[in-house]
């Protein structure tokens, strides 16, 4: 079986996670699409835990909420404690069982940049579906135009503060390219990375903070550890990624998680097409 046979299922099926009639739909398709992996031996039955894991806290904070059947309030907060634990461990490729796909092994795509290797991610997605088909963050601003306004302003601002910090920091330089790795670069930070990260940083994180914090901290707190994920890069990644949460806070504020994802996507493309990528080496 090729090994980019069970993508055919799974990016459709996160593609169809956004709209809200079709979320069922998004489920059996990521469940076929896992089958499918598992057929292929690019998943084992180890990843069972952290499904089950998955199930279980979905369950805990449906029965804990006032529309849940027991209505017990104390499983709302051990749902959301097993969620969150299991989320770091799919994110931080923690849990055994997934065979990720490799489709950039260590290519440079500047002879100033460091290596760069691509996976496409069983473990990390999942994280995204959790949260949209548990919790249904908003997806939208108030209108069209307002989730539009709201990403390409955020889009701009990230632009212009994050890779201008880079370049103070040495972090990258001006070089427009476009490599032949572009197409599945470009496909997966649409569908998987900046869906699972904006989900899980601003859908869940932000959301729920909002609550009881306000947005201004809120937001700050989400973006400083959006920041701290990014902590294999060093103390100017985590920086550059901080700012970066903030512009993306701001979006899903007012375009929801939509224009967060855009914003991020916008971001990270700006940088791949026109500067070194991922980073200057040394």
């Amino acid at each position: 079986m090729p090994a980019h046979a069970p993508w055919l299922i799974l990016i459709p099926s996160y593609l169809l996670l956004w709209p809200p009639a079709t979320r069922r739909l998004a489920l059996i398709g990521i469940a076929a699409g896992l089958l499918l992996a598992a057929i292929g031996g690019q998943i084992d039955a180890r990843v069972l835990a952290p499904l089950a894991l998955l199930g279980a806290s979905a369950w805990a904070v449906w029965q804990g909420s006032p529309q849940g059947a027991s209505a017990r309030g104390w499983l709302t907060p051990v749902g959301h404690a097993v969620f969150v634990l299991t989320a770091l461990g799919l994110a931080l490729h923690l849990f055994p069982g997934f065979h990720n796909t490799r489709v950039i092994d260590g290519v440079r795509f500047d002879p100033r940049a460091v290596p760069f290797t691509l996976y496409l991610n069983f473990d990390k997605p999942l994280v995204a579906a959790w949260i949209l088909l548990v919790l249904a963050p908003p997806c939208l601003g108030r209108s069209a135009a307002a989730t539009l306004r709201a990403a390409w302003m955020a889009t701009a601002a990230a632009c212009l503060a994050c890779l201008g910090l880079a370049w103070l920091f040495d972090y990258t330089r001006w070089s427009p390219h476009w490599p032949a790795q572009g197409g599945i670069w470009l496909l997966n930070n649409a569908v998987l990375v900046t869906l699972a990260e904006e989900a899980f940083f601003r859908g869940y994180v932000q959301q729920q903070l909002s609550r009881r914090l306000g947005f201004a901290a809120a937001c700050g707190i989400a973006a400083l550890l959006f920041g701290l994920a990014h902590w294999a890069g060093g103390p100017a990644m985590i920086a550059l990624a901080t700012v970066a949460g903030l512009c993306y806070g701001w979006a899903y504020r007012h375009g929801g998680l939509a224009a967060a994802v855009a914003a991020h996507l916008g971001l990270n493309t700006v940088h791949f097409g026109l500067f070194v990528y991922p980073a200057l080496a040394g």
